[in-house]
């Protein structure tokens, strides 16, 4: 039987961790990087699809060709970050499940309906990049989601032209790092379990 994750822990991940505005000048290893998207991988998606694909920006370059793609106030929150993922979905997803759920390889005609293949794609990767946010803080990152960001440009820009990533389609941008605790706004409050749920 699990057991429940100590107060410290549960400070880092949930109560205390905050939306960073701004980094610190401190530079986060790729080996780092990778053990935030090992530690991610485990968690929990329908027939273990695992939709979300991952376009880590880390190069000057790199950053200032995402740059025109993105709403003004999230430009420095990605120019001075150590590194910013763009969370994205595979359109061509079901192409895995035969390697991601062998017991069942004909799974992957369960997605042959357009609405249901876009509904467990999007939701799907959005549950994975979820997982990831969890994995970097529990791994002493801090993270800067956004979603203020022209997202057809981005596809167009990074996706369109690349054989690997043709069929990728961009959700949401988190940008990783150590914030800078002198830039964050007071914390917001949040639904007490009354207004936000019914026992049925």
């Amino acid at each position: 039987m699990n057991t429940p994750l100590n107060d410290l822990a549960l400070d880092q991940i949930f109560r205390k961790a905050r939306t960073a505005n701004a980094w610190q000048d401190i530079d986060v290893p790729e080996v780092l990087v990778r053990a935030v998207y090992d530690l991610s991988k485990w968690g929990a998606t329908s027939a273990n699809i695992c939709p979300a694909r991952y376009l880590w920006i880390r190069s000057e370059a790199a950053k200032e060709k995402l740059k025109p793609f993105l709403m003004e106030a999230n430009v420095p929150k990605v120019l001075t970050a150590p590194w910013t993922v763009i969370l994205a979905w595979d359109e061509r997803f079901e192409d895995k499940v035969p390697q991601l759920f062998p017991h069942n390889p004909d799974a992957k005609n369960w997605f042959s309906d357009a609405e249901a293949h876009f509904d467990a794609a999007f939701r799907n990767a959005t549950l994975q990049g979820a997982y990831l946010m969890l994995a970097a803080r529990a791994l002493g990152l801090d993270c800067g989601p956004m979603s203020g960001f022209d997202r057809p440009g981005v596809d167009q820009a990074f996706f369109a032209h690349d054989k690997k990533m043709k069929h990728w389609k961009s959700n949401f941008i988190c940008a990783f790092g150590y914030g800078d605790e002198a830039a964050l706004f007071d914390r917001s409050p949040r639904l007490d379990f009354d207004e936000a749920c019914v026992i049925a």
